[in-house]
């Protein structure tokens, strides 16, 4: 009898871990958007952006707007899409707040290379186009990093390609996403939030964005750049 109880008992527990290990499957394969790598280790961007805040800021803040944005949306698929890109110009509010929020991050922290690997300014098209619109590169620096300081509270910068041919300096609150804009097209995007510099440099914004100028790796901004002109943006 209790050789009987006892195999009872295990094979109930092999049955409800079965179960478990069958349900998390299931939940896994209603994952619609998975975080892209980085393309450095946590530790490559230093001393400008920090291990801790790098493991913080990718680890946690654009892990959770994903993991939300799955959440949201895991019955609506239809509705809005299974890419960020289709996701934020589909949604509004809470979906459209996390979905922005990632879709910002991934572009964000792919505009990064270590300080000894970035192309620490634009040349071609891109540098003449610059030129052509802030006089030089020193000026855009200058005026890219004002409405960085501009933003009130949390927010992005951004350097866009309008479809008339010129570039634009563009700031947005919060999880301002300019996907929604079909005039333009993202270049370089700077997160502004409080989390993603106070590990780092407390609460100097100022001399954070003058710091990530040695790891904006302008070869990825051509890349977008050329695109844009190669796509008839």
């Amino acid at each position: 009898m209790k050789m009987t109880r006892l195999l009872r008992k295990m094979l109930f527990l092999l049955f409800w871990g079965g179960m478990s290990v069958l349900s998390y499957g299931q939940q896994n394969e209603m994952i619609i958007i998975t975080q892209q790598p980085l393309p450095y280790g946590y530790n490559e961007l230093e001393p400008i952006i920090s291990a801790e805040t790098l493991i913080l800021h990718y680890g946690k803040h654009l892990k959770g707007y994903i993991d939300n944005v799955n959440k949201i949306i895991k019955d609506d698929t239809e509705k809005y899409g299974t890419n960020l890109e289709s996701i934020v110009k589909n949604s509004t509010g809470k979906l459209y707040n996390n979905a922005a929020q990632a879709w910002n991050h991934n572009f964000y922290f792919d505009t990064f290379s270590p300080k000894d690997k970035a192309q620490h300014k634009p040349s071609g098209s891109l540098a003449e186009a610059i030129d052509h619109q802030w006089g030089n590169f020193d000026r855009f620096k200058k005026s890219f990093a004002q409405v960085a300081n501009d933003i009130f509270g949390s927010g992005w910068v951004w350097l866009v390609k309008k479809n008339n041919g010129s570039l634009e300096i563009l700031g947005e609150s919060n999880a301002g996403n300019i996907l929604k804009d079909e005039d333009v097209t993202p270049l370089l995007g700077i997160d502004v939030w409080e989390h993603a510099y106070y590990i780092d440099y407390q609460n100097r914004r100022a001399e954070h964005i003058n710091a990530l100028w040695d790891i904006i790796d302008w070869k990825k901004v051509e890349e977008r750049y050329n695109a844009a002109l190669n796509n008839g943006k």
